[in-house]
């Protein structure tokens, strides 16, 4: 059974997710991927504000295609998520809900999802065509000059993923494997 879930997140509804949860996310996400992650880190280091406000939001690690005519965008697949762990914990402690990749974290993000309430989700690699047609609307925010990689406010409908790492480190990658083995 798929758990309807509204973007931005609140705390209570991070704490009912658990690893193996298949949701349906509708509402607001943005996305960002290792050069906008850079630049986010650089902005913060200076003091200055980031394009969004982190707090209760989801990031998507995602850099379309160009969408072709009469579609709102192009392939929105997943990116691998390792590659923005070493600026994820900061994100997290600042305020970000969530995250929206595919692969493993590393421990210490694994951690800051435990200290902070927030959750890992993936999005099926692969399958970026029927996930972009989840995506209602697109709108560049930030770092236009990154291209693919800038930064996109998405307003989602049903967008499809599964908890992978929930708030209480609960981690499906870890447990699947067990399970399997047991089989």
């Amino acid at each position: 059974m798929d758990i309807k879930i509204k973007a931005p997140l609140d705390k209570e509804t991070v704490r009912g997710l658990h690893a193996g949860d298949f949701v349906r996310i509708t509402g607001t996400i943005y996305t960002a991927r290792d050069a906008a992650h850079k630049r986010m880190a650089e902005a913060i280091a200076r003091g200055q504000e980031l394009p969004f406000a982190l707090k209760g939001n989801i990031i998507y690690y995602l850099g379309p295609t160009p969408a072709r005519e009469g579609r709102v965008i192009g392939s929105a697949g997943p990116t691998t998520a390792t590659r923005m762990d070493k600026y994820t914990p900061d994100l997290l402690d600042r305020g970000l809900a969530g995250m929206i990749g595919k692969g493993m974290r590393s421990e210490e993000v694994r951690e800051a999802i435990v200290r902070n309430g927030a959750v890992y989700f993936a999005a099926i690699g692969g399958a970026g065509a029927l996930l972009s047609r989840c995506i209602k609307s697109q709108e560049i925010i930030a770092y236009a000059d990154l291209g693919t990689e800038a930064v996109r406010r998405l307003q989602v409908e049903n967008f499809p993923a599964i908890v992978v790492i929930d708030a209480e480190g609960n981690n499906l990658y870890e447990t699947a494997v067990s399970q399997y083995r047991e089989i």
